[in-house]
């Protein structure tokens, strides 16, 4: 029996093992952290559910109650009879579900209007339109408030839908993500006779998935937890969304923290739908859409 002594190949270096003991510390590490992490999270919305089902008295002792109580439907009566509850869900859906439809849109024409289309300004026209980025709500509240008094729509769901419709974020989102779109299936699409309309939606629209759910989540949320400007231009309380009602259960002298937390764990329940149903998207939308020049 001959033995063959053979050598290593050059310019590679054998990898030192880890030990299994090093490795297994390492991942009990990372997932006891990340536990807590997920624990972090989450317990302030438990306690949110857990808090909904006692009275005002109850959510203040000490020490705070961690099981469920037994005051979710007087809770439940309380909010109803003292802010018509049910009208203010369908509200806050309705005003909502048409601001997301109608902004989503305007966004994405916007963004692919500044990321395929050369026109002279255009760069000038993006950089003023960031700038809105900048500008704090509070200094629009004023002109847009005037705005409303000479439409006459005080009061009215255009009033809270229209002035943000064009939100300055949503268009730079949609813009980045479509700049990565490569020209050459655009222009090829134009060589076969498609037009404008028919290539927007059948070329450039199901690429760009993922950057629309992102953009449907944040519009959903924008409008869903918008409190300052609906605040602002309604007027009856059968009008109100959701964080305006909420508010106005806080009383000067008392405030029942019971209807006011099962509300709000009411409000909670679309956002988190939303999100769970596009959250696949979410991050890739997130990231998709490097800048190219």
């Amino acid at each position: 029996m001959t033995l063959i002594a053979t050598r290593p190949r050059p310019g590679r270096t054998p990898r030192p093992r880890t030990p299994r003991s090093r490795t297994g510390a390492r991942s009990i590490l990372l997932t006891s952290s990340l536990v807590i992490a997920v624990a972090a999270v989450l317990l302030p919305f438990y306690w949110l559910i857990i808090a909904a089902t006692h009275s005002s008295k109850e959510i203040f002792d000490s020490p705070p109650p961690l099981l469920p109580g037994g005051h979710l439907r007087e809770n439940l009566s309380t909010l109803e009879s003292s802010a018509r509850f049910s009208n203010v869900i369908v509200n806050s859906l309705l005003i909502t579900v048409i601001y997301t439809i109608a902004a989503g849109a305007i966004c994405t024409l916007a963004g692919y209007g500044f990321a395929k289309f050369r026109f002279r300004g255009s760069g000038a026209l993006f950089g003023l339109l960031m700038l809105g980025l900048v500008i704090p709500t509070q200094v629009t509240l004023i002109p847009l408030f005037k705005m409303m008094v000479d439409l006459e729509w005080l009061g009215t769901y255009q009033a809270v839908i229209m002035p943000n419709l064009a939100l300055p974020f949503g268009i730079f989102l949609m813009r980045q993500s479509m700049a990565a779109l490569p020209d050459e299936l655009i222009d090829s699409a134009r060589m076969d006779g498609c037009g404008e309309f028919r290539l927007f939606l059948k070329v450039v629209l199901p690429p760009m998935k993922p950057a629309l759910a992102a953009l449907a989540i944040f519009l959903f949320l924008f409008q869903w937890n918008d409190f300052i400007w609906p605040l602002v231009v309604l007027r009856d309380a059968g009008e109100f969304t959701i964080p305006v009602a909420l508010a106005s259960l806080q009383g000067l002298d008392q405030t029942d923290y019971g209807a006011l937390l099962a509300g709000t764990a009411l409000a909670a329940i679309p956002m988190a739908l939303v999100f769970l149903a596009l959250q696949r998207h979410f991050v890739s939308g997130l990231l998709a859409g490097a800048v190219k020049e």
